[in-house]
């Protein structure tokens, strides 16, 4: 979902990349964030190696939050000495890319604009920014919407218009089916408070409902890039934050407010919900939201040694086993998660245009139920809901369809596939019938060596 959701939310293969652009004749991996790394106007930046045909090629350090050159063209090489008018240059160029209010002010400016009539409520579209009377002259020449209803002030995610440059911040919003689904189930589930980390969306629902009824108990912290989102909530509402490499904007002062979120009622009933960009790297993700986790476990709650934050990772499907390598004890629901302003991740679509966004969760897989109106059976034997296409497998004991349509085992692979794939001989594998057979001789992009692709090589797991 995710409010000025950083990389690209292609979700049509392989992951993507943070930084730069992907290289042709090479690969790059992720080594993390690195003690007394550089910053850019999104943070500290993360270090990466580049490697071509199994050879270290080179460090470097790039934006976290940023794949393209364009959006943020930050880059330096581990060992390169930088000098002090450079390092004054830059300290500059990132207090100029800050935005032009703090968060404070435009709590304060808030304040004063519910006060105003109907009549004086103006939001400049070009600006993104709710504008008082004394500022209309600066705006004269833009685009703006007048008389800002309060319903309109209580939805900003309708409001503002969602980021959609591809490579930086495509910004899809969960369809209300999504939404309420969610929230539902949050509910149900007894959990009382949500850390909201890029999901605008759901933020707001909660916030409307809780505003509305006072038998309404649920509560969240809204985490997000994206700090348009600062004009509508209080400081206890939302946090500026960077998913990519867990940095809070607003300092120790904006840390807190997430560990007081997360230490009320001793840390019982809270859950973390996100909905990360489909194009970020998922070691980055990862290692951020086990600092999330960690900042819950500081509760010290006793007996709560092996417990994990409960979380919901929102995220497609084909990226199932890069999640279980850093959780574990995550399972993949069977749940499509919809979208507002995507062609594709659309519910109800049949064959290949069903929505590939499933839920990944901690929390047991039988606790998690789905709409049976909406198709969804509970399978006995795997003591889960699955999707009505997704038949169980007695040879390999599980309901192993990941998209919605039912699979065919194949006795050769010793698994199920996809129903348009056929086993290939050449390969090995099976795989669409006009594939391309890869070639012996091809090594991988990464390390060089042959028998696999560079999305299945182990050196990608380094961290």
């Amino acid at each position: 979902e995710g409010g000025g959701d950083m990389a690209a939310r292609d979700g049509s293969g392989p992951e993507g990349l943070c930084g730069p652009e992907r290289p042709g004749s090479g690969g790059l991996v992720l080594l993390g964030l690195a003690p007394g790394a550089p910053s850019c106007p999104h943070g500290p930046a993360l270090l990466f190696v580049k490697t071509s045909q199994g050879k270290e090629a080179g460090r470097f350090y790039a934006c976290s939050a940023c794949r393209d050159r364009k959006d943020c063209n930050f880059f330096q090489w581990e060992d390169e000495k930088v000098s002090e008018t450079r390092l004054a240059a830059r300290e500059e160029y990132n207090r100029n890319h800050q935005p032009s209010f703090t968060h404070k002010q435009n709590v304060e400016r808030y304040k004063n604009f519910v006060l105003l009539p109907l009549s004086k409520r103006r939001f400049c579209q070009e600006c993104q920014q709710l504008l008082l009377p004394a500022e209309w002259e600066k705006h004269l020449d833009h685009q703006f919407l007048c008389d800002i209803s309060t319903a309109q002030l209580k939805s900003p995610s309708q409001l503002l218009y969602p980021l959609e440059n591809k490579k930086t911040n495509a910004q899809y919003l969960f369809a209300d089916r999504s939404c309420q689904f969610l929230l539902d189930l949050i509910i149900d589930l007894g959990f009382r408070r949500v850390l909201s980390v890029g999901t605008p969306r759901l933020h707001e629902m909660i916030q409307s409902k809780a505003s509305q009824g006072e038998d309404f108990r649920v509560r969240s912290l809204l985490l997000d890039i994206d700090f348009r989102y600062s004009q509508f909530y209080t400081e206890d509402e939302f946090c500026h934050y960077n998913m990519f490499n867990h940095y809070f904007f607003g300092g120790e002062a904006s840390r807190e407010t997430c560990r007081k979120f997360l230490y009320q009622d001793n840390g019982e009933r809270v859950i973390m919900v996100t909905d990360p960009p489909f194009g970020g790297l998922v070691e980055a993700l990862a290692s951020s939201f086990k600092k999330l986790m960690a900042m819950w476990k500081e509760t010290e709650k006793e007996g709560r040694n092996n417990q994990e934050m409960p979380m919901f990772w929102i995220f497609p499907y084909f990226f199932e086993s890069r999640i279980l390598e850093f959780f574990p004890s995550f399972s993949m629901m069977d749940y499509q998660v919809d979208y507002d302003n995507h062609a594709l991740y659309k519910h109800g679509k049949t064959g290949r245009r069903q929505s590939p966004v499933r839920i990944f969760t901690n929390l047991t897989p039988s606790m998690i139920v789905l709409p049976v109106e909406e198709g969804y059976r509970f399978c006995a034997i795997c003591q889960r809901y699955v999707s009505s296409g997704n038949q169980h497998c007695e040879i390999c004991d599980s309901c192993t369809s990941k998209d919605g349509r039912r699979w065919k085992h194949c006795v050769l692979c010793k698994k199920c596939v996809k129903p348009s794939w056929f086993h290939c001989n050449n390969c090995n594998c099976c795989a669409l019938q006009n594939h391309t057979c890869e070639k012996t001789d091809a090594g991988c992009f990464v390390c060089g060596k042959a028998g696999h692709k560079r999305s299945t090589c182990p050196s990608l797991s380094h961290t």
